[in-house]
């Protein structure tokens, strides 16, 4: 018996990401981890809905009608990533002095900021219209965009932070804030590295023949995929880092331990 199946990688790529993501809710459920992370939870939930709606409505909705919701979940999403952040680094240096916190505040949006201004490009503000639903749609997919960079800047710094000086505060190697920062950071990093490989290729090749065109395609799609097995691997390390518990945070003290 021939068993042929017309599975692609993008279809299993999705398969995988999908069926981990649900996984990774269940242990956060499960494991009583949404009362300590509710907001990273909510990130979570959110790239799980938007893949799934993605899935479902692609080619199923008009145009302007998945440009609103595809974009505005785009928004919702990076506005709750940045969120996420905060909860990591109140998590992760609680202990860490007024001072420490403002200096580590301060150098990590300066970074973030030059990063966000020098890549890509920025709109004239002076041919800025709203007049028009397309117009609105592209300006706020623009914000999501350059949110979702500054995102995956600040991620990538605040988990070297994390993992750097993280052990003197309160996100030691076994905690969960540094192992979901890792996660994070990871992510960002694969995402920053596909982008800006994308770009690269996309501002120095013309292409002068439909195989030249399918071939810079390709590479297009092999960075997607890429970076989607990436996230897939960061979903799998959540998922077995957030399972047990933190001995000094989620387990009771035994009876008789120094205080």
């Amino acid at each position: 018996m021939h068993f042929n199946y017309h599975f692609t990688a993008v279809q299993i790529l999705w398969t995988l990401t999908f069926a981990a993501l649900l996984v990774l809710l269940v242990v956060l459920l499960g494991r009583d981890r949404i009362r300590r992370f509710p907001w990273f939870t909510t990130g979570i939930v959110l790239v799980t809905l938007r893949l799934l709606i993605n899935r479902l409505l692609h080619d199923r909705l008009p145009p302007i009608t998945m440009g609103k919701i595809a974009i505005s979940l785009a928004l919702v999403s990076a506005l709750v990533s940045l969120i996420v952040l905060v909860e990591m680094a109140r998590r992760a240096f609680r202990r860490a002095s007024a001072r420490a916190w403002l200096a580590w505040t301060l150098g990590l949006l300066v970074i973030a900021g030059l990063v966000v201004w020098k890549w890509g490009p920025w709109p004239n503000l002076r041919t800025l219209a709203f007049d028009t639903l397309i117009a609105k749609l592209q300006f706020m997919q623009f914000i999501a965009v350059k949110l979702g960079l500054l995102t995956d800047v600040l991620s990538v710094c605040l988990g070297l932070l994390v993992v750097a000086v993280g052990s003197r505060y309160a996100a030691g190697w076994r905690s969960h804030v540094q192992r979901i920062m890792i996660g994070l950071s990871t992510a960002s990093l694969a995402q920053m590295a596909a982008q800006g490989i994308w770009q690269t290729i996309a501002r120095h090749t013309t292409p002068h023949s439909q195989a030249e065109y399918e071939h810079v395609i390709g590479i297009q799609e092999k960075l997607l995929n890429t970076n989607s097995a990436v996230y897939v691997l960061v979903i799998i390390w959540w998922i077995v880092c957030l399972w047990p518990d933190e001995p000094s945070v989620d387990q009771p003290e035994a009876p008789g331990a120094p205080s």
